[in-house]
């Protein structure tokens, strides 16, 4: 699984949008997003630019989870690919 290496917190942020989150609240260089969809789930995303692959598969793979769907087929959803 190849993770795209220039994805920055505000784009994120952004993409998550689509799937339901709203940006609840910032501190520093961290924005907390949080969703009702499929039941309440809260993800912290740094505003760096870009984020770290790292941090950015531990995002991914939580959203995934929390939506039942594959970190590839999140991707797509996200349109990041």
């Amino acid at each position: 699984m190849r993770l795209p290496r220039d994805v920055n917190g505000a784009a994120l942020v952004s993409a998550f949008r689509r799937l339901g989150y709203e940006r609840v609240r910032q501190r520093g260089s961290h924005v907390r997003v949080t969703t009702q969809e499929g039941g309440e789930h809260h993800e912290v995303i740094p505003l760096h630019d870009p984020i770290r692959a790292r941090t950015l598969s531990s995002i991914l793979k939580s959203v995934a989870r929390h939506h039942g769907v594959g970190v590839q087929e999140l991707l797509r959803l996200l349109d990041l690919l």
